[in-house]
């Protein structure tokens, strides 16, 4: 009997306009590709550009029996609309395929933003915002509210939120506030984006002293993927 094909993962961004962005995304990629030798892994985006994920879905190639012929893996964040309506719809017609829980809130996160703000030259206990790419859907707030918590606890210094876009306050607005309750000290921004793009450079010009890098490119965020990757096919 042939050898039965290993489920493939389809790692599924938000898709960006930034040169630099689209290139760290399949940076991302092709290090997730060299951690499963065997696994077809495709890219597939929800928004501004292709392939879109429902295309790349309909393509996998059909399974016998129970099967999984794939897992879409979001490389997002939080789990707004984009993992509860784009990454559900595009799954729903396919009972071999199964969609995976977003990357964050996960404490290997908390690691890499920690490990930014450290080579950023963050001062130890300065207070931090955390910076979010921001969305109107109240689940994806919640899943960066709990990686702020996360960032406190090992940071052990106040953590405010502060978006990019969308919800208030604004990156800006955060770092002033943070600011002043620091009686004018230190402040810090750990960028909870994945990519170079627009909303990093929103980040950047936020007026803290330190800004961090955004996630992406990282090993640890390698090891997430996989780990949606299999907990998706475990259950």
């Amino acid at each position: 009997m042939p050898e039965q094909r290993q489920p493939a993962l389809v790692l599924c961004a938000h898709g960006t306009r930034d040169p630099l962005g689209r290139q760290t995304v399949r940076e991302v990629l092709s290090a997730v590709a060299e951690r499963l030798p065997g696994v077809e892994v495709l890219e597939a985006y929800v928004d501004v550009h292709g392939p879109e994920v429902a295309e790349v879905v309909a393509g996998l190639p059909g399974t016998d029996g129970d099967a999984v012929a794939g897992v879409v893996v979001p490389l997002l964040l939080a789990a707004g609309y984009h993992v509860h309506v784009d990454i559900a719809r595009a799954v729903a017609g396919r009972a071999d395929v199964r969609g995976a829980a977003a990357l964050g809130p996960d404490d290997l996160l908390v690691d890499v933003l920690v490990e930014r703000l450290e080579a950023a030259g963050a001062e130890p206990g300065c207070r931090l915002v955390l910076a979010p790419a921001g969305s109107s859907d109240a689940r994806a707030q919640a899943d960066s509210a709990d990686m702020a918590a996360r960032l406190h606890d090992r940071w052990g210094a106040t953590v405010h939120l502060g978006y990019a876009a969308g919800p208030v306050p604004t990156v800006a607005d955060a770092v002033a506030t943070a600011r002043a309750a620091a009686g004018g000290g230190p402040v810090a921004v750990a960028s909870y984006l994945l990519a170079p793009g627009f909303f990093q450079r929103r980040v950047e010009e936020s007026g803290a002293d330190v800004v961090t890098g955004p996630i992406a490119p990282h090993p640890l965020l390698v090891d997430v993927v996989l780990a949606r990757y299999r907990a998706a096919l475990e259950a």
